[in-house]
């Protein structure tokens, strides 16, 4: 798979949890432990897709 590929995605990924996310967070039965982990997954798609844009600009 090129870089260029997996960036798009993980896009994708990043945009599917942001909506997950959004969602979580809009009803209140959801657990702070899960709006939590739901943002770390999102962070660690966000960190690997700034890796990988560093990696294809050299």
């Amino acid at each position: 798979m090129s870089v260029q590929a997996h960036l798009g995605e993980l896009a994708a990924k990043h945009k599917a949890l942001e909506a997950e996310l959004e969602d979580a967070m809009s009803h209140p039965a959801t657990s702070d432990a899960e709006i939590a982990e739901l943002k770390r997954k999102k962070l660690r798609i966000k960190d690997e897709m700034t890796k990988l844009s560093g990696q294809r600009t050299h």
